[in-house]
């Protein structure tokens, strides 16, 4: 029986940052035996992730409007696809097009609808109603296209929680990606069918150990979240799906498994949620 793979939950390996050396990039992930999801931002990088996962067996994706990117929008998604996609790949002027995200969302190779989510941490104050009508809107496509929602959420728990909660009878539960919450966070969102995915923070800082330690094993995925955010021995460089074998194994440190536990028990996990590899 050949081993699980490595599963990194939350990749944006299709980014530009990449394209001088992708298939180095994607080499190393292979040498790991790596599986990944790599998740779209915005039309032009959602399109451009679906591309992605046609050209590799090991790789799905994710579509959906990052919160960062809905505010005070006035481009529809056909105008950013249209328009140079390197200029609006950080462009914050996106108005959330359903029926565009429903036609990628169609696609065999797309597991999960996101990233989307909340975003209170550098957007202003107006940009809530806002943030929560797309997010809304995100998870009545979840609904719609049975994926599962991929979430994105800083310093916005009790308004994402609140707004789950009041689709609860609908929401199609997925992962809470980048987990930054408390245990109470943690319970409620247990409490509807969420698990969580951890990446590099926790191989330098004992923030997050305390909530790991709480959550059942069965709801814990591993993430890089390339190019962001390296793991210790690669601090300071640009991430990269490989590395998230230094994730898994702090994960499987602080749940008393063994690394190889651990990778297949993640893996197990992801199959159940995303449906990949079937």
């Amino acid at each position: 029986m050949n081993d699980s793979p490595f599963f990194d939950t939350h990749t944006h390996v299709h980014f530009p940052i990449f394209d001088a050396d992708r298939s180095l990039v994607m080499d190393r992930a292979d040498e790991q035996n790596i599986s990944m999801i790599t998740v779209g931002t915005n039309a032009v990088t959602s399109a451009r992730a679906v591309s992605f996962a046609h050209e590799y067996q090991n790789v799905w994706a994710a579509v959906g409007l990052h919160p960062g990117h809905t505010i005070f929008s006035h481009h529809d998604a056909s105008e950013l696809l249209s328009a140079d996609a390197a200029r609006l790949q950080q462009t914050n002027g996106e108005q959330f097009d359903f029926n565009f995200y429903t036609r990628l969302a169609a696609d065999s190779r797309v597991v999960a609808i996101g990233e989307c989510g909340l975003d209170y941490f550098r957007l202003a104050e107006e940009s809530k109603p806002i943030q929560q009508e797309v997010f809304s809107r995100h998870i009545e496509l979840s609904r719609q296209t049975g994926k599962p929602l991929m979430i994105h959420c800083r310093d916005a728990f009790p308004d994402l929680i609140d707004i789950l909660y009041a689709h609860r009878s609908s929401v199609l539960p997925g992962v809470v990606h980048f987990f930054t919450g408390t245990v109470d966070d943690a319970h409620k969102l247990l409490d509807i069918g969420f698990s969580f995915t951890f990446g590099g923070v926790i191989t330098f800082t004992t923030d997050y150990h305390g909530v790991i330690q709480y959550l059942p094993v069965e709801h814990i995925l591993s993430e890089t979240d390339a190019p962001y955010v390296a793991p210790v021995p690669y601090r300071g460089k640009r991430n990269e799906p490989a590395f998230v074998v230094e994730t898994v194994k702090k994960l499987a440190m602080l749940k008393g498994f063994s690394i190889e536990a651990m990778r297949d028990q993640i893996y197990q996990n992801a199959i159940r949620i995303f449906k990949v590899g079937s």
